[in-house]
């Protein structure tokens, strides 16, 4: 995860007092909301205008406003339909739970939520395509680049909401002037 011209980056300090099952947990959570982010940062401006593509409600025939508002607009239309995308991401959550950390039962009471022993954070083992490259070299250019593109996208998605939140206007229409 470091990379020029940054390098290695800790401001606070939390690698320096950190032992390895620690780092490996800090990463797991680094990855997995950079990958949420990711999806986060293209979803806002996938939904909104000009482009106005939402897969849960029509938005072509009403003005809804900034993405940020656009899960209201799903529970007010389907109340359901939020408690659905919960649930959803509940059981995928519940799914990464169980492949990469140990069983609370299991565990050691003095260290609660430890990963478990062969588990590479954020290889879950889904991988439909076949993307995944066999050569360790690619295999580590390649979670390198997807940390370092998580990064940026939480300070994209970040900076989009702050945005948003402050004037109450699509991103689209902020980029146009």
């Amino acid at each position: 995860g470091a990379l020029p011209p940054v390098g290695f980056f800790d401001p606070l300090g939390f690698a320096e007092k950190a032992d390895e099952l620690t780092l490996k947990k800090y990463r797991e959570a680094e990855l997995q909301h950079g990958r949420v982010a990711m999806l986060a940062a293209i979803g806002m401006l996938v939904t909104e205008e000009p482009i106005e593509f939402h897969p849960l409600f029509e938005a072509d025939n009403k003005d809804i406003g900034p993405a940020i508002r656009h899960l209201d607009e799903v529970d007010s239309v389907s109340p359901w339909g939020l408690i659905g995308l919960v649930i959803l991401i509940g059981s995928l959550e519940i799914n990464r739970a169980q492949v990469g950390w140990e069983n609370p039962s299991d565990g050691r009471f003095d260290q609660p939520g430890g990963l478990q022993a062969g588990y590479y954070p954020g290889d879950i083992g889904f991988d439909p395509l076949g993307l995944k490259p066999e050569d360790a070299d690619e295999l580590f250019e390649l979670q390198t680049k997807e940390l370092q593109n998580g990064r940026l996208a939480m300070l994209a998605f970040a900076g989009a909401c702050a945005q948003e939140l402050v004037n109450s206007t699509p991103l689209w229409e902020n980029l146009q002037g």
